[in-house]
Parts: structure tokens; C-alpha cells; sequence
């Protein structure tokens, strides 16, 4: 797939590793925005998050760092960081995930240098708990967070204890926050002319993710409970047994209650005092749940939830990730693409006259180096010697 995407244009250096970061750069060059990948000597620590791995590098890698190329820097050498330099004279946006205080060691800090160098450059700045406060400039790791921001306090049953979502929901929304930061900064930029320091925290995003929770409590004053699969405020909306796989139930309204019974065929359920409006569901969702898996015990879960929701019950079989990503509507969608021996998951924000565009699959470790580096005016002589001298190198340390 090629096109002009709506961040065709756009500079962005990536000096992030790991995932919030990488996430928001592959968002931004999946948009058209070119991105440059800058790594440490030793790589970025994910390309080693295996297995699996191809040619060397783990999948966990690949899955977000497409459409940018990729070079390496020792930005603890002074040379090196005079390349990084050169390279944001013409850069919309810099992000970066380091330790906070790191570029400021460097004599590369936002408000000391960058600021005033570059006044039209957005920083944009992943971390964990931000800069101060009672943890400022502390590391922040997204499971680390999901427990510190109440996450897993929610999630699992009695019998599990707190648990953590089973996917780093909240690098992944921070990294989102980051490009939704980048995104009004530019806007911005366009009025005034002049970029800014933006920031995503991890910290910030996990509290971000505790709705209903968060409002639940500050108006009751009463902790959520372990419920597993089940909401805490609607009913039937859980996880249900069939004869097959279990069929997730997501039932807001008495109209689409009473489609539901009538589709399983047992429309006296909702005929029944127990269950006549959403506050008695929720009251009696423990004796909801025996009549309502009594009756769909001979069906097959599969066939239940398509059936369901084309009938206009929100309702789905609970599938695995395989079954999930080779979905006719995951094909559909385009949410399964493919670059040469590349595959990952699609773009999910589809602007209909400015699509996102796979133009590059995940880069091997530097290597555009000597690509980038003439872009921005070096010889093959300072090349060879940026590469040999280790500024640049290209191969991990």
C-alpha cells in the first residue's frame, strides 16, 4: 500500500526504545510521517525480547517499529551527539523515552538548549511518573503501573487475586497520548510558529484507564470489587458457558435483554421480577447467570454470538488470537498487513482521503546508517570514520 498519508512530510527523530515510544513513532510514520530510528550501541533492548525472532530480531520488535529507518548513535560520545544535532535542524518532532534528566546530562536538554536552537521543534517526552512530584524522574514499567494505578485491582475474581491485563495496555496508551500530544502541538505550532515540550506519563494514562471505576468510587466512596468478566454496573454483561466456548454478553438496555431471552428461547426470563430492570440484574446477576447458561447449554458458543449480534444483541464468541486476526472482517478491515516477509497488525485511525501507508517493514539494527547520515551532509570518508570510531556503529555492542 502506498499514498500520501496526512503526516506526509513530517520529520520525526525516535530516540525511544522499548514501546510507548516506538508505538508513537510506528503511528506517525504509518501516517506518512518520516521517521528516523535512533538506537543505542547495544540496540534497542526489544530486538532480544524473544522468542520468536527473525534474522536475529524478536517479533516483539517488529510489531512496533515499521515504516522507519534505523541508525545508531553512542550519545554518551560528544560526536555523537553533534550528528543528533545536525539531524533536528530540519525535524518536526524528537521523542525520546530515556531516564528523565538523561538529555539534560548530555547537554541536550529541552528548555537549557533545544528550546531556543530549535524554536519550531515539539519534544515529546514518554516517562513514567513525569519529571517531579513525590516520584517524578522515577522509571516507570507498564506492569509496574497497571499495579500502581489501580488496574490489576480490578481485574481478575476472588479466587485469582489482582491481576495484570493481559497486554501492556498502558505503554500502549501512553504511547497514543503521545501522538494525541504531538498531534495538538502542531496544531499549535501552525497559529503561532513555535513548537513545545510535550509529555506522556505512564502514571497519568494508567489513572486515565479507570473508567467506570475512578467515577464509580469518587461517588460512592466504595473500592470496586474483583469481578472477573463481569461489569460492576450492567448486567448480563460477563463471560456465559455454551455447549461449545463460552459467549461474552454485553447487554446495556431492557430492549436488547429481552431480544437476547427471546433469541436463546427463554423469553419467560425476562418476564421474570428478578430481572426487570438493570438495578435488579446487577442485584441478581449470580441467579441471571444460572438461567440464562441453563438455557443456552446446547448451543454452540460460536454460532450464538454471530447469531446474537446480527440480531442486534451485543454479544460475541470469545476467540483466540489466531482465530481473531484470521477473521473475514479482520481481512476487511485491513487490520493484517503485509510488507515483503513483514506481517503486523493494521492502522486503525483510517482518514478516508489520507490512509495509512506499510512502506517499510521493521529495520535491521542501523541499517540506513550510511543512507541517513549522507542525507545530512557527511562525506564517506567522515562516514567510515563515524562508523569505525563507534559514534555509529553498526553492529550491537
Amino acid at each position: 500500500m502506498s499514498g500520501q498519508g496526512a503526516l506526509t512530510g513530517l520529520k520525526v527523530i525516535d530516540l525511544s526504545r522499548v514501546l510507548g515510544g516506538p508505538f508513537a513513532g510506528q503511528v506517525l510514520g504509518d501516517h506518512g510521517a518520516e521517521v528516523i530510528k535512533i538506537e543505542p550501541p547495544m540496540g534497542d533492548e526489544t530486538r532480544g525480547w524473544g522468542p520468536p525472532f527473525h534474522d536475529g530480531t524478536a517479533a516483539y520488535f517488529e510489531g512496533l517499529n515499521r515504516n522507519k529507518r534505523a541508525i545508531a548513535l553512542d550519545l554518551r560520545q560528544e560526536a555523537a551527539r553533534e550528528v543528533l544535532l545536525r539531524m533536528l535542524e530540519g525535524a518536526d518532532v524528537l521523542l525520546e523515552n530515556f531516564k528523565v534528566g538523561t538529555m539534560e546530562k548530555w547537554g541536550l536538554g529541552y528548555e537549557e538548549v533545544l528550546r531556543a536552537r530549535f524554536p519550531r521543534l515539539i519534544y515529546a517526552r514518554v516517562s513514567g511518573f513525569g519529571a517531579d512530584g513525590p516520584m517524578g524522574a522515577m522509571p516507570g514499567y507498564d506492569a509496574i503501573l497497571q499495579a500502581m494505578g489501580g488496574i490489576m485491582s480490578v481485574n481478575g475474581n476472588e479466587d485469582t487475586g489482582p491481576m495484570r491485563v493481559g497486554l501492556p495496555v498502558v505503554d500502549m496508551v501512553t504511547g497514543l497520548n503521545a501522538v494525541i500530544g504531538v498531534m495538538m502541538a502542531l496544531t499549535h505550532r501552525a497559529a503561532t510558529g513555535k513548537g513545545q515540550f510535550v509529555e506522556s506519563a505512564l502514571f497519568d494514562s494508567a489513572l486515565q484507564l479507570l473508567h467506570p471505576h475512578a467515577p464509580n468510587y469518587f461517588r460512592s466512596g466504595k473500592l470496586p470489587k474483583l469481578t472477573g468478566n463481569d461489569h460492576p454496573n450492567i448486567s448480563p454483561y460477563s463471560a456465559y458457558a455454551t455447549a461449545t466456548r463460552p459467549v461474552y454478553l454485553a447487554v446495556g438496555n431492557n430492549g436488547q435483554f429481552r431480544k437476547l431471552c427471546a433469541e436463546i428461547g427463554a423469553p419467560e426470563i425476562a418476564a421474570d421480577a428478578r430481572f426487570a430492570t438493570n438495578a435488579d440484574r446487577v442485584i441478581n446477576r449470580e441467579d441471571l447467570r444460572v438461567v440464562l447458561e441453563a438455557a443456552m447449554a446446547d448451543t454452540d458458543g460460536a454460532e450464538l454470538g454471530e447469531r446474537l449480534i446480527a440480531a442486534g444483541v451485543p454479544a460475541g464468541p470469545i476467540l483466540t488470537v489466531g482465530e481473531s486476526l484470521s477473521h473475514p472482517h479482520t481481512a476487511h478491515r485491513e487490520m493484517v498487513v503485509e510488507v515483503e516477509d513483514y506481517r503486523g497488525l493494521g492502522a486503525p485511525a483510517k482518514p478516508a482521503d489520507t490512509p495509512a501507508s506499510f512502506r517499510r517493514k521493521p529495520p535491521r539494527f542501523a541499517e540506513h546508517t550510511a543512507e541517513v547520515l549522507k542525507e545530512f551532509g557527511y562525506g564517506e570518508e567522515e562516514i567510515a570514520e563515524l562508523i569505525a570510531s563507534g559514534v555509529a556503529p553498526r553492529d550491537m555492542a
